[in-house]
């Protein structure tokens, strides 16, 4: 069941965290990251409220959000897939496993499947330029990956 917008509200820990960093240099990056960590996202009703609580215009928050990629503006899937597009896996085959991964989902980078179980996003480098190309599915790493690779991978996902 979805959750409305109108019901996030900020957490004890991330009012805490707020409050220990609402005067230091840098924290709205960091208070940002905090909020991300806590919901995957940065919900618009946790922006409003840190808005409110730090003094920031919401258009300077938002500012922030827009120009990092690592900040996402929407709801991630349960899943998150994380398609390595760095130099190494990009050459060997990146774009081509995201192009698997749409076909496979129906759905293309940044946005969800339909039945909120997962989230494609094409990132910058993971690490691991010795098993390019590279996915990760949540925190897991599967190296040297293959087109057709990609289904078996999404089924050990779909079947938990």
């Amino acid at each position: 069941m979805a959750v409305a917008a109108e019901e996030i509200k900020l957490t004890e820990e991330l009012r805490n965290f707020v409050e220990e960093w609402k005067d230091r240099p840098g924290n709205l990056i960091m208070i940002l990251h905090k909020v991300q960590e806590e919901y995957g996202y940065v919900p618009r009703p946790v922006a409003l409220q840190l808005s409110k609580d730090l003094g920031v215009p919401l258009a300077k928050m938002y500012g922030v959000v827009t120009f990092y990629h690592f900040f996402k503006l929407t709801k991630p899937g349960k899943h998150k897939i994380a398609v390595c597009m760095g130099t190494a896996c990009y050459l060997k085959g990146g774009e081509d496993l995201i192009q698997g991964l749409e076909e496979i989902l129906g759905t293309g980078i940044n946005t969800v499947t339909e039945d909120g179980l997962f989230s494609i996003d094409a990132v910058r480098c993971v690490g691991c330029c010795g098993l390019a190309p590279v996915v990760m599915v949540d925190k897991d790493v599967y190296g040297k990956v293959k087109k057709d690779q990609l289904a078996e991978i999404i089924a050990k996902y779909r079947a938990e």
